[in-house]
């Protein structure tokens, strides 16, 4: 039986958290677009806009109504399953409703009892999870080092173990903008007979011939699975598990993340379906966005920020409520840049998380540069 108020714990763990200048909070957009991660601009663009529109004029619903195993099933979602595997070269892709949802059933159902799980130490919050809930043992490594995976499945066959090995990265990570070995990666899972599986969320779309991701040359071979969400680049919502026909036959029937969900709105499958027309008939919406990556390495880069070759550009700035001040200060003079805090980051490495998008122009990236100096010399 409970004592003192219902929540009590729940209030006092808030506390603690804005203490430490941990909590979080809703905040509406307002400003440039530096915090996003609709990075071609799609998501308010008029060719998205208009496939929706088309979609409605033929008939597609809103809402699916059920399960894909149900009734929820729809011909907008296996359209969009068939171009995407098309597109991306793989054998099968299987939509889910967000990347979060893919990530964990993919990391709780594939990997079995006896398996081992071997991840970056950085990778996404939903692999975590996915590995939380699944039955396979797990070890996290030093971050982008091919050779910590290496040894770390030398070691688990060292000890007599005979499962599958599997190995999760990231292509591009998502706070640090810095990119994985994949080719380093790939070769060791040919060595030991693992399977490679890479979350290209923030390559997808920004990346690779037709915005196919830094994976492309990978995307086909048996031992490797590709996560790509539709949420970032493609300005949409949802995520697409590129894998061999067997691993999505497998999520189908075993996934209770995929059996038990309601299936994504077949409307949205239609906008996924005309945004990846979009990457391979406007290939100069990447044109543009590196341009604006470059001008943004060019301004940021002298005053901390971390150029990292990708367009996620982090300026560590350490102590969490030093980070959450710059980052009010730059909302204050019209520029949308959110602090990040641990838990998402490690402990000290509380930053300033700059992304550029097409939705603001090369005069906002001057004049954010300009902002940054007058908020780093108040600090």
């Amino acid at each position: 039986m409970g004592t003192g108020p219902a929540f009590a714990a729940q209030q006092a763990d808030l506390a603690r958290l804005t203490q430490a200048s941990r909590r979080r909070t809703l905040s509406g957009r307002g400003g440039a677009d530096f915090s996003s991660n609709d990075y071609l601009g799609l998501a308010s663009s008029d060719e998205l806009a208009g496939a929706v529109a088309a979609a409605l004029a033929r008939g597609v619903p809103v809402g699916s109504g059920g399960s894909r195993l149900l009734r929820g099933n729809h011909a907008e979602h296996e359209a969009l399953e068939a171009e995407a595997a098309a597109f991306f070269g793989c054998e099968r892709a299987l939509w889910f409703s967000s990347g979060f949802a893919a990530n964990s059933a993919l990391l709780s159902t594939l990997p079995q009892r006896g398996d081992l799980i071997v991840h970056d130490e950085l990778i996404h919050a939903s692999a975590i999870e996915g590995i939380r809930l699944g039955r396979a043992e797990h070890m996290a490594v030093r971050h982008n080092d091919a050779a910590a995976f290496e040894l770390a499945v030398q070691g688990w066959r060292k000890r007599g173990e005979t499962g599958r090995v599997w190995l999760a990265v990231e292509s591009v990570y998502s706070m640090d903008g810095d990119r994985a070995p994949l080719d380093d990666l790939a070769a060791t899972a040919a060595r030991h007979d693992a399977i490679l599986l890479i979350d290209e969320a923030h390559a997808t779309g920004v990346f690779g011939p037709d915005g196919r991701g830094l994976a492309a040359h990978l995307e086909g071979e048996p031992n490797v699975i590709t996560l790509r969400t539709c949420g970032k680049a493609l300005g949409c919502e949802g995520a697409l598990v590129c894998a061999p026909a067997v691993v999505a036959d497998f999520l189908i029937n075993r996934g209770r993340g995929f059996i038990f969900s309601t299936a994504p709105s077949p409307l949205m499958a239609a906008a996924v379906r005309a945004a990846l027309g979009l990457l391979k008939s406007q290939p100069q919406r990447r044109d543009m966005l590196w341009q604006r990556v470059r001008l943004a390495e060019q301004v940021l880069g002298p005053l901390g920020a971390t150029v990292s070759h990708s367009q996620i550009l982090p300026l560590i700035v350490g102590e969490d409520s030093a980070a959450m001040a710059r980052a009010a200060g730059l909302q204050a003079a019209g520029f949308d840049v959110r602090g990040i805090r641990p838990p998402t980051v490690p402990p000290g490495t509380a930053r300033l998380r700059i992304a550029i998008t097409l939705n603001v122009s090369e005069a906002e990236i001057a004049g954010l540069g300009e902002a940054l100096q007058s908020v780093t010399a108040q600090a």
